[in-house]
């Protein structure tokens, strides 16, 4: 299977599909999500896909209903004004790696493969994680590690990596975790080389801006009453995720009126974030660290007043 869909009941359930409306999958991947989309959806229903990734292509089902974008989501109300798809009640990201992307040993992004240094979501973009390895300089790979891997010996990991291209070019993933193998710690190597990658992958595709990007175009893209759903599988995503719901904003400053009302753009479904059953996780283990969110979008005109 390309990929199974993570909390696939609550994140449907979360998205209160209108069987008319207009929907949004920013990550349409292997299609799970948005195959279950379209089940809800009647015949005057519509949904818009996107996804950045050429092998999402090979994925698509033949409906009518569906319009599949194949773009990042950062592009979000471009296409949807191009489609006259505004507004929309419902927004659905699932983020991450595809169980695809992680198996396709070429792409580079399992730590568990043997190929050489990718990491592109979009293999049209030019910049991999070769390049970064080997290109960036002692402060910028400190950066990287520091910001996207929350590693804490970025400096020496990055001054390790520089001395060791000296020598030779770190070309594929095993040459990378040999060089930083000095830095995982015994019986927490996996770990260690999931954030290592992480970093980097964050870093090749821009992955937070982009989500910032989504996220602010929600709110003029989502009607008062539809809902934004995310999935994220790492702290610097649901970090960002929790505060743009709770407030509006990425630093979670809560504006409130006269009476100490919080003014915000989304209303928090649930207070915390849904995790997946144990039953769940057992029978898919990629789905362990995800969190999932949900927030219906309010009266945004009058907040504004």
């Amino acid at each position: 299977m390309y990929h199974t869909p993570v909390m696939i009941t609550e994140s449907i359930h979360g998205l209160a599909i209108k069987p008319s409306g207009l929907y949004v999958d920013v990550t349409y991947g292997g299609g799970g999500h948005s195959a279950a989309i379209l089940d809800k959806l009647g015949q005057d229903g519509r949904l818009l896909a996107f996804d950045q990734d050429m092998d999402a292509l090979d994925n698509l089902p033949d409906d009518n209903r569906l319009t599949f974008i194949n773009q990042n989501f950062s592009y979000l109300t471009n296409f949807l004004r191009l489609y006259k798809a505004l507004p929309v009640d419902g927004i659905l990201a699932d983020l991450g790696v595809s169980s695809h992307q992680l198996d396709a040993a070429e792409r580079g992004f399992s730590t568990r493969s043997e190929s050489v240094l990718d990491l592109r979501m979009n293999r049209k973009a030019e910049l991999t994680a070769r390049q970064v390895v080997n290109q960036y300089t002692q402060e910028e790979l400190t950066r990287v590690f520091r910001d996207f891997g929350e590693l804490p010996n970025s400096w020496r990991m990055a001054l390790t990596l520089v001395e060791a291209r000296q020598a030779n070019e770190i070309v594929t993933t095993g040459d990378l975790k040999q060089s930083l193998l000095k830095f995982a710690r015994k019986g927490q190597e996996n770990k260690f080389y999931a954030r290592v990658f992480q970093a980097l992958r964050i870093e090749v595709n821009g992955e937070l801006n982009a989500l910032k990007s989504m996220l602010e175009q929600s709110i003029k893209c989502i009607k008062p009453g539809g809902r934004l759903v995310v999935i994220s599988y790492h702290s610097l995503e649901d970090r960002l995720v929790k505060h743009f719901m709770r407030s509006g904003n990425f630093g979670d400053t809560q504006e409130k009126d006269f009476f100490g009302n919080v003014l915000s753009p989304f209303r928090l479904i649930d207070r915390k974030a849904i995790v997946p059953t144990e039953d769940e996780i057992q029978n898919n283990p990629r789905a362990r660290s995800a969190r999932l969110r949900i927030a219906e979008r309010t009266d945004y005109e009058h907040i504004e007043k």
